[in-house]
Protein backbone atom coordinates (compact mmCIF):
# COMPACT_ATOMS: atom_id res chain seq x y z
CA UNK A 1 0.00 0.00 0.00
CA UNK A 2 1.26 3.49 -0.78
CA UNK A 3 -0.02 6.90 0.25
CA UNK A 4 0.83 10.49 -0.56
CA UNK A 5 0.85 13.38 1.90
CA UNK A 6 1.26 17.12 1.67
CA UNK A 7 2.30 19.71 4.22
CA UNK A 8 2.61 23.47 4.47
CA UNK A 9 4.17 25.80 7.02
CA UNK A 10 4.74 29.53 7.45
CA UNK A 11 6.82 31.61 9.84
CA UNK A 12 7.25 35.35 10.17
CA UNK A 13 10.70 36.86 10.36
CA UNK A 14 11.76 38.34 13.68
CA UNK A 15 14.90 39.05 15.65
CA UNK A 16 17.88 36.79 15.06
CA UNK A 17 20.90 36.11 12.93
CA UNK A 18 19.98 32.83 11.25
CA UNK A 19 17.19 30.56 10.06
CA UNK A 20 16.97 26.80 10.21
CA UNK A 21 16.03 25.20 6.89
CA UNK A 22 15.93 21.46 6.49
CA UNK A 23 17.93 21.02 9.67
CA UNK A 24 20.71 23.31 8.44
CA UNK A 25 21.61 26.60 10.14
CA UNK A 26 21.79 29.38 7.55
CA UNK A 27 23.12 32.83 8.41
CA UNK A 28 20.51 35.50 7.73
CA UNK A 29 19.84 39.08 8.77
CA UNK A 30 16.74 37.92 10.65
CA UNK A 31 15.48 34.91 12.55
CA UNK A 32 11.94 33.55 12.70
CA UNK A 33 9.19 33.91 15.25
CA UNK A 34 8.48 30.37 16.43
CA UNK A 35 7.97 28.22 19.50
CA UNK A 36 10.54 25.67 18.29
CA UNK A 37 13.46 26.49 15.97
CA UNK A 38 10.93 27.48 13.27
CA UNK A 39 12.28 25.25 10.49
CA UNK A 40 9.51 25.65 7.90
CA UNK A 41 10.88 22.89 5.66
CA UNK A 42 10.91 20.31 8.44
CA UNK A 43 7.54 21.43 9.81
CA UNK A 44 5.95 21.04 6.36
CA UNK A 45 7.68 17.66 6.05
CA UNK A 46 6.23 16.49 9.37
CA UNK A 47 2.74 17.49 8.30
CA UNK A 48 3.16 15.68 4.98
CA UNK A 49 4.32 12.48 6.70
CA UNK A 50 1.62 12.62 9.35
CA UNK A 51 -1.06 13.35 6.78
CA UNK A 52 -0.01 10.49 4.54
CA UNK A 53 -0.27 8.07 7.47
CA UNK A 54 -3.58 9.53 8.66
CA UNK A 55 -2.04 10.71 11.93
CA UNK A 56 -3.18 14.32 12.05
CA UNK A 57 -0.75 17.22 12.01
CA UNK A 58 2.33 18.57 13.74
CA UNK A 59 0.28 20.76 16.09
CA UNK A 60 -1.48 17.72 17.52
CA UNK A 61 1.79 15.92 18.26
CA UNK A 62 3.99 18.90 19.24
CA UNK A 63 1.65 21.74 20.30
CA UNK A 64 3.16 25.19 20.62
CA UNK A 65 1.28 25.53 23.90
CA UNK A 66 3.51 22.86 25.47
CA UNK A 67 6.69 24.29 27.03
CA UNK A 68 8.54 21.03 26.28
CA UNK A 69 8.81 22.09 22.64
CA UNK A 70 10.14 25.64 23.23
CA UNK A 71 13.35 26.10 21.24
CA UNK A 72 13.50 22.43 20.24
CA UNK A 73 15.30 21.48 17.02
CA UNK A 74 12.73 20.46 14.42
CA UNK A 75 14.94 17.54 13.39
CA UNK A 76 13.71 15.89 16.59
CA UNK A 77 10.13 16.31 15.40
CA UNK A 78 10.96 14.55 12.13
CA UNK A 79 12.70 11.72 13.96
CA UNK A 80 9.69 11.26 16.25
CA UNK A 81 7.27 11.32 13.30
CA UNK A 82 9.35 8.79 11.36
CA UNK A 83 9.30 6.56 14.47
CA UNK A 84 5.51 6.88 14.79
CA UNK A 85 5.12 5.90 11.15
CA UNK A 86 7.51 2.95 11.55
CA UNK A 87 5.50 1.69 14.53
CA UNK A 88 2.53 1.47 12.15
CA UNK A 89 4.54 -0.21 9.38
CA UNK A 90 5.08 2.88 7.19
CA UNK A 91 8.31 4.15 5.67
CA UNK A 92 9.02 7.16 3.49
CA UNK A 93 9.89 6.54 -0.16
CA UNK A 94 10.63 10.11 -1.22
CA UNK A 95 10.14 13.76 -0.26
CA UNK A 96 9.73 16.81 -2.47
CA UNK A 97 10.23 20.12 -0.64
CA UNK A 98 9.60 23.68 -1.83
CA UNK A 99 10.81 26.80 -0.01
CA UNK A 100 8.97 30.04 -0.74
CA UNK A 101 11.20 32.97 0.24
CA UNK A 102 12.82 36.08 -1.15
CA UNK A 103 15.78 35.37 1.14
CA UNK A 104 17.85 33.57 2.19
CA UNK A 105 18.95 31.87 -0.99
CA UNK A 106 19.31 28.12 -0.47
CA UNK A 107 21.36 27.27 -3.55
CA UNK A 108 24.67 27.03 -1.64
CA UNK A 109 23.01 24.79 0.98
CA UNK A 110 20.85 22.63 -1.28
CA UNK A 111 22.98 19.48 -1.13
CA UNK A 112 23.52 19.74 2.63
CA UNK A 113 19.78 20.18 3.22
CA UNK A 114 18.96 17.21 0.98
CA UNK A 115 21.53 15.04 2.78
CA UNK A 116 20.24 16.11 6.20
CA UNK A 117 16.60 15.44 5.33
CA UNK A 118 17.49 12.09 3.74
CA UNK A 119 19.33 11.05 6.89
CA UNK A 120 16.37 12.05 9.06
CA UNK A 121 14.01 10.03 6.85
CA UNK A 122 16.33 7.05 6.47
CA UNK A 123 16.30 7.25 2.66
CA UNK A 124 18.82 7.94 -0.09
CA UNK A 125 19.77 11.56 -0.77
CA UNK A 126 18.50 11.18 -4.34
CA UNK A 127 15.02 10.55 -2.92
CA UNK A 128 14.88 14.09 -1.48
CA UNK A 129 14.27 17.01 -3.80
CA UNK A 130 14.51 20.66 -2.79
CA UNK A 131 13.17 23.54 -4.82
CA UNK A 132 13.14 27.21 -3.93
CA UNK A 133 11.11 30.02 -5.39
CA UNK A 134 10.17 33.59 -4.69
CA UNK A 135 6.69 35.04 -4.91
CA UNK A 136 7.81 37.77 -7.32
CA UNK A 137 7.65 40.30 -4.46
CA UNK A 138 3.95 39.58 -3.90
CA UNK A 139 2.34 38.97 -0.50
CA UNK A 140 4.02 38.55 2.89
CA UNK A 141 6.81 36.43 1.39
CA UNK A 142 7.45 38.96 -1.34
CA UNK A 143 7.60 41.82 1.16
CA UNK A 144 10.20 39.86 3.14
CA UNK A 145 7.93 39.47 6.17
CA UNK A 146 8.47 35.72 6.39
CA UNK A 147 8.91 32.48 4.56
CA UNK A 148 6.88 29.38 3.80
CA UNK A 149 7.40 25.80 2.71
CA UNK A 150 5.48 23.00 1.08
CA UNK A 151 6.26 19.30 1.25
CA UNK A 152 4.94 16.26 -0.57
CA UNK A 153 5.88 12.73 0.45
CA UNK A 154 5.18 9.22 -0.67
CA UNK A 155 5.07 6.54 2.01
CA UNK A 156 4.64 2.80 1.76
CA UNK A 157 3.58 -0.09 3.92
CA UNK A 158 5.01 -3.24 2.35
Amino acid sequence: MIRVGSGFDVHAFGPGDHVMLGGVRIAHARGVVAHSDGDVLLHALCDALLGAAGLGDIGQHFPDTDPRWRGVASAGFVQAVVQRLAERGWRCINADLTLLAEAPRVGPYRTTIQETVAQLLGIETEAVNLKATTTERLGFVGRGDGLAAQATVLIERP
